[in-house]
């Protein structure tokens, strides 16, 4: 019986090895045999998890055909790979992908390091903050003083605690967005809504704008879910969307459903205008196609001229039909990754089909953690710990920009006036092999291909605003040190007894 559970076909493999960038050669280092390039491409590919574990590789000729080269190169990496663990073969049955004895399978997401891995990494690959004490406590404390009324009921709330949806509603409409409670699903995270809104109106095969690059975790969410993605170019730098692409995918292409992130995007930290916004919203009506919108780095403003100017109003805000627009909030960011909290914003009709729905997924969300985000919402906590949030994400931000434009300045970013990530141009070099290497240096990463479709920004790593002061001028020297092992083809020395640090 064969192995593999998925397969890979040869263009598709083809496609994923040729986005990856060459290995500068280092001074006095030699290119290695194609062979064993074309081996590193898919052992880094299985490491990274864009080549699943147990996936079926293609034949021999086939992929030779794809890479035009030789059949002898492609069963010579083949050969290289069976030795090093990363694939098994069986007569009659093929190769498939595998990772060595005592290796971790590798994550498609972006995965929090394990406890136990933090006193030597650095861990940048989740854009997460520790919680923003004391409000966690106090939030707490008092959901469990309101929590015996609810411990003499069942406890399922499929749409969520009626107190928390009339909350997060008045939310709404004190924005200037008149929203009735009934307009309201509460979720577990903002994943857990994506994953409800993909499967009511996105079925396998159907296609989903995305933006390009976009969120890895919800990009991988929709893959396994069977969607067919089709990425839209970001504009350069942080000027947004490119208005003109958007309206040719949508009216070309006819997406069911269009993913999108306005506010201090994941992961280039751009922030979309009000125009904008306006046009995409008319151009998803014109084509048919259900617009989300992603709102869980709404309220990350790090810088005080953004404030005295106002924020853009809600991408909901111009749909006053409701229609076009899902929105898609989340407590997650804004406080806390633990509390896991978000919510859907949509028509009655589609609220209640949701939750329908829901009946066959998760039945509803923790009543303990809805009370807590209540009790936040309706004392002003809220406020005084996102305040408490923005203050530490800029402090952070700062300390990174500065410690990497003193370690890589080749490196090239714009720095975002929100949210929690920079996403950088390694002057060069592969973003999957600067993740590599990082684990050897001790800091870990995540590379720019995890954030596109097929291959794209290789030359891009994502940096969360996660860590400060010495810790973040740490990361940069780490980072630094990948750099060079990159450059000279992974040949110098790793860092040895990386520091531990406590963030």
């Amino acid at each position: 019986m064969a192995q593999w559970i998925s397969a890979v076909g040869a263009a598709q493999l083809a496609r994923l090895l040729n986005s990856q960038q060459e290995r500068p050669a280092g001074p006095g280092s030699r290119r290695p045999p194609a062979y064993r390039a074309l081996a590193d491409g898919i052992r880094l590919l299985v490491l990274e998890g864009r080549v699943p574990v147990a996936a079926r590789l293609p034949a021999e000729r086939e992929l030779a055909l794809s890479l035009s080269v030789s059949r002898t190169t492609v069963a010579a990496a083949y050969e290289a790979l069976r030795g090093e663990g990363f694939l098994e073969s069986r007569r009659g049955a093929g190769s498939w992908t595998a990772v060595p004895a005592g290796n971790p399978v590798p994550a498609r997401g972006l995965e929090p390091l394990p406890p136990e891995a933090l006193g030597s990494m650095i861990d940048l690959g989740c854009a997460s903050l520790p919680a923003p004490e004391p409000w966690l406590t106090r939030a707490v404390q008092g959901a469990l003083e309101e929590l015996p009324p609810y411990a003499h009921t069942h406890g399922d709330y499929p749409a969520g605690l009626p107190a928390l949806r009339a909350m997060i509603a008045e939310r709404y409409t004190a924005r200037g967005i008149p929203t009735m409670p009934e307009q309201i699903m509460v979720t577990t995270g903002a994943m857990g809504a994506i994953d409800a809104i993909c499967h009511l109106f996105a079925g396998r095969g159907e296609r989903i704008a995305v933006e390009s690059p976009s969120y890895a975790n919800i990009l991988q969410l929709m893959r396994e879910a069977g969607a067919r993605l089709v990425p839209v170019a970001m504009a350069e730098g942080l000027a947004g969307w490119d208005m003109d692409r958007w309206r040719q995918v949508l009216r070309e292409a006819a997406p069911r459903l269009a993913y999108v992130v306005a506010d201090f995007h994941n992961p280039t930290g751009a922030l979309a205008d009000e125009d904008q916004r306006r046009r995409l919203v008319d151009a998803a009506r014109a084509a048919g196609t259900v617009l989300v919108a992603d709102e869980t780095m709404s309220e990350l403003w790090l810088e005080e001229e953004v404030r005295a100017a106002g924020m853009p109003r809600r991408v909901c805000a111009f749909d006053p039909a409701g229609s076009t627009v899902i929105t898609v909030g989340s407590a997650s960011k804004a406080f806390w990754a633990g509390m896991r909290i978000g919510w859907v914003r949509a028509a009655p009709d589609i609220v209640r089909s949701l939750v329908a729905a829901r009946a066959y997924a998760d039945l509803g969300t923790p009543v303990l953690e809805q009370l807590a985000v209540n009790w936040l919402f309706s004392t002003g906590g809220w406020e005084q710990a996102v305040a408490l949030r923005r203050a530490q994400a800029r402090e952070n931000r700062d300390a990174l920009v500065t410690a990497l434009r003193r370690e890589l300045p080749d490196w090239e970013f714009s720095v975002p006036q929100g949210g929690l990530t920079l996403w950088v141009r390694a002057g060069g070099l592969s973003g999957s092999r600067l993740a590599e290497m990082g684990e050897r240096t001790g800091v870990r990463v995540p590379s720019g291909p995890r954030f596109g479709v097929d291959g794209a920004f290789e030359g891009y790593i994502r940096l969360p605003f996660t860590v400060g002061g010495a810790v973040a001028e740490e990361a940069a020297v780490r980072l630094a040190a990948a750099a060079r092992l990159v450059e000279t083809g992974g040949t110098g020395a790793a860092v040895e007894s990386p520091r531990t640090f406590v963030a």
